[in-house]
């Protein structure tokens, strides 16, 4: 999947340019893709909402699967001959499934996913999608991020809209995260909404003092002035610390409150997550950053990440069991983790990816674009695994799997079960919600 998007793009050039943004602004705040203001609700957040107690409110977290996950691979359908005759070399044998019943199971590399399963935990919602799909990474993830076609949407998504209409004024909590190297997900975009995207973990080190403030601290420096120069000097390893510099840095040159905020908050980083055991990839680095923050007592409502590579034209068998074996790891870790800690109940999990595969394999070992495809669930106890009707093999749409259940609905069903926020004025008109999934 190509790492630029359109729409993403636009709004990414009123970002401000890191280098320039530190060397004219005591706010040393680089790759923190905010707009052009401060966010305020976010410093009020830090500075007078955090505090030692475990928070009580729900919290999102929603994984992208960019490229078109193979769901056909994920959730494995290895007892109909139909999937194997179409994948003669792709179709993952009987023998290395992980059985969940008599005709359907995981893919081999999904035993984290498995254990979650087992304890009742991770929900597969079959035959996701929309009609008349596109298959264009970007358009088809651009309708999932806004909820509409090209020639009717606007300049938000449907996190930002949700941001907007039920979670803006006092509730400062109810602000979103991005973390990641990518653009600004569109899904968080919303009028009068600033939403941090927070480029690496690095940046959740608080920069914004230097060895000299730090001295000062202690009473040891004679140049307390030093410090806030420290970070803004250009060139050099001056400047790369510089760009290093994260959120804390960010909100701590805005207000002392800040500032006292910050400190505690890097003290908790440093220790919430002692009994934490995450793999050692890009996603569990991700969710590990984010169990930390909510385990810190950070009161953001919603975090998004995206795991990139699923665009699986050729050679799919490996990439594809390595990128699944990331996501069942990292996914598997952060809800331990969250229950090591008693707070499992609070975070709902929402994995996702813009279409799925083509039913038949192609003539490169992979799978061409497709249309629908599974998405899941996981955190809250659900009383099965699996949603919705699995689509059928043998009516297709031009070769692809029909969708059952739009996406929309999969929406609608977290905002109002999870979150007890109406929809409707999110994704601009009524859709019926999953049947069967309680969150409340």
């Amino acid at each position: 999947m190509d790492a630029t998007h359109p729409t993403q793009s636009n709004i990414m050039t009123n970002s401000i340019n890191r280098r320039a943004f530190n060397r004219s602004s005591i706010l040393s705040a680089s790759a923190l893709a905010i707009g052009t203001a401060v966010p305020d609700g976010w410093v009020r957040s830090l500075a007078a909402r955090l505090t030692d107690e475990k928070q009580k409110d729900r919290i999102l977290i929603v994984i992208q699967l960019s490229g078109g996950n193979d769901g056909l691979n994920t959730i494995v359908p290895y007892a109909d001959e139909r999937y194997l005759k179409a994948r003669p070399k792709l179709a993952i044998p009987k023998s290395d499934v992980i059985t969940l019943d008599g005709s359907v199971g995981l893919h081999p590399s999904m035993r984290g996913i498995a254990k979650l399963i087992e304890d009742q935990k991770f929900a597969t919602i079959h035959g996701v999608g929309y009609a008349n799909p596109n298959r264009s990474h970007f358009e088809s993830m651009d309708i999932w991020h806004s909820c509409q076609r090209k020639e009717s949407r606007g300049s938000d998504g449907w996190l930002g809209r949700l941001f907007s209409h039920a979670m803006t004024g006092d509730r400062v909590d109810s602000m979103g995260l991005h973390l990641g190297g990518e653009p600004m997900p569109l899904a968080l975009v919303g009028r009068g909404i600033q939403t941090p995207s927070i480029a690496t973990v690095d940046q959740f080190r608080w920069k914004g003092k230097t060895d000299s403030m730090r001295e000062a601290d202690n009473g040891t420096s004679s140049e307390p002035g030093a410090a806030k120069q420290g970070n803004m000097e250009s060139g050099g390893a001056s400047e790369r610390e510089a760009d290093g510099a994260g959120l804390l840095d960010f909100v701590s040159a805005s207000t002392t409150a800040a500032m006292q905020a910050s400190d505690r908050l890097e003290k908790a980083l440093a220790t919430s997550d002692s009994a934490g055991d995450f793999p050692d990839s890009q996603l569990g680095e991700k969710l590990k950053v984010i169990s930390r923050l909510i385990l810190a007592g950070l009161n953001t409502k919603v975090y998004y990440v995206t795991l990139d590579g699923f665009d699986t034209h050729a050679n799919q068998a490996v990439a594809h069991a390595g990128l699944l074996k990331q996501w069942s790891e990292a996914l598997s870790a952060f809800h331990r983790r969250l229950d090591q800690a008693g707070q499992g109940d609070r975070a709902l999990v929402m994995t996702f990816s813009e279409f799925g595969r083509r039913v038949s394999e192609n003539a490169s070992q992979g799978t061409d674009h497709g249309a629908a495809a599974p998405a899941f669930l996981s955190g809250p106890h659900f009383g099965k695994p699996f949603y919705g009707e699995q689509p059928s093999l043998s009516d297709l749409d031009d070769g692809d799997l029909k969708f059952k259940i739009d996406f929309r609905s999969l929406y609608a069903t977290v905002i109002e079960e999870w979150l007890g926020q109406p929809a409707d004025p999110v994704l601009g008109e009524n859709y019926s919600k999953i049947d069967g999934i309680k969150l409340g």
